[in-house]
């Protein structure tokens, strides 16, 4: 079976606890089943990770270039200060990769407006909770 890595960054791990109003009582638990059970049903394996280190995101990035058919990334925090993500991303070309935001980037914060892993991704899902999650791996399957 195909395999398409879900990665999740900083911060991630704490959800259903962190900030409900904005990150909702989701827990990433919880998201990492649904993404499987949408991975299932669309012929796809999820491999589900999360990391609160930067190095650990990179490194699994270079390694879905070899053993996966795409990613979904939610980067958390590092999308808006990470090129070292950015570089990981381009450096999987052509692995497609789908970048997921549970909240609104763009209506939050000036500082969460910029993403520096958009421009190597082929696609952003942001502010539809944690359905985001379901539509990228749908995106993605449409797109592999």
């Amino acid at each position: 079976m195909k395999t398409v890595y879900v990665l999740n960054g900083p911060n991630l791990n704490v959800l259903g606890k962190r900030e409900p109003a904005i990150y909702g009582a989701t827990t990433l638990a919880s998201i990492e089943a649904d993404c499987r059970k949408t991975a299932k049903a669309l012929g796809l394996a999820a491999e589900c990770r999360q990391s609160n280190h930067e190095g650990d995101l990179v490194t699994w990035i270079q390694e879905a270039g070899d053993k996966a058919v795409g990613i979904v990334i939610n980067a958390g925090a590092y999308t808006h200060t990470s090129i070292a993500l950015h570089d990981a991303i381009r450096a999987v070309a052509p692995l497609p990769v789908v970048e997921v935001h549970i909240s609104n980037i763009h209506a939050r914060e000036p500082f969460r407006h910029i993403s520096m892993i958009a421009p190597a991704t082929v696609g952003m899902i942001c502010g539809f909770g944690s359905l985001g999650y379901t539509l990228a791996l749908q995106a993605l399957a449409a797109r592999l």
